[in-house]
């Protein structure tokens, strides 16, 4: 019989995120330590000036979810590539912790396309699912106060998107500085060739709507848009991807 060929490797390195707090800098360190800073905003808002009225940042604890929560854009991982591309090389990621775009325009129009979901948190969030915060990770809420109509529209929804990602990439810049040995989880995977065995292919629906109900693949970093590929702009037609591009977050799944 025909031995297994490993084709790729990635290593996906995880640091435990144990406490979040207010700070003059965004910074993050191995060690377990989050700070968050309001100070990229007045940047961020002078860039999408055109589509953004405000940007509102709150850290928002474990239990500490009976709050109003503009509708939920996105729930987004903060991870980031040290070595190799997408689906490759290693990968550092936090855990215990997630970021949160909500959005709403000036005329109290929430941003969605077929359903909103602004209200009580603790009502909208299932907490301890896939691809949801667990119930003791800190959430870092990044909520967009558009401009009047601007909430319904592609092109800022893709832009505010842009902005969250810009504020996250210095986190990720500090994470790639990381020394793997103290990462607190290591996990390996291998796309693997096994001659003569059945090929499987895992076939996933994504959205392609328009507004915040996009989806973007091949993104500079894991679970970014940056850089990414809207489905609509590929004709929404298949695109193939290797599980290991899956698991490091090659899709950014815009809703």
């Amino acid at each position: 019989m025909a031995q297994d060929i490993n084709l790729r490797r990635l290593v996906i390195k995880s640091f435990h995120i144990d406490t979040v707090e207010w700070g003059d800098h965004n910074d993050v360190t191995a060690d377990g330590k989050m700070t968050v800073s309001r100070e990229l905003l007045d940047e961020l808002m002078e860039e999408n000036k055109d589509i953004i009225e405000k940007i509102d940042i709150q850290i928002i604890k474990p239990g500490d979810h009976d709050r109003w929560t503009n509708t939920i854009m996105d729930i987004i991982p903060v991870s980031t590539k040290v070595l190799g591309i997408l689906g490759e090389g290693i990968t550092h990621t936090l855990t215990g912790v997630y970021f949160m775009m909500t959005g709403v325009d000036v005329d109290g129009v929430q941003t969605y396309e077929f359903g909103s979901s602004e209200g009580n948190l603790k009502e909208k969030l299932f907490l301890d699912k896939a691809g949801t915060p667990g119930t003791n990770d800190v959430i870092i809420s990044f909520d967009f106060l558009f401009k009047s109509h601007q909430g319904q529209e592609r092109g800022a929804c893709t832009r505010a998107h842009q902005a969250c990602d810009k504020f996250m990439q210095t986190y990720r810049d500090k994470m790639k500085k990381f020394k793997g040995d103290l990462c607190t989880h290591r996990s390996t995977y291998y796309d693997t060739v096994r001659p003569g065995a059945k090929r499987v292919v895992i076939i996933k629906q994504v959205a392609g709507q328009g507004a915040m109900y996009d989806t973007h693949l091949f993104g500079k970093e894991p679970s970014s848009s940056e850089g990414g590929k809207s489905i609509i702009d590929m004709g929404n037609m298949p695109v193939i991807v290797t599980p290991n591009e899956y698991r490091d977050g090659i899709i950014r799944s815009m809703q």
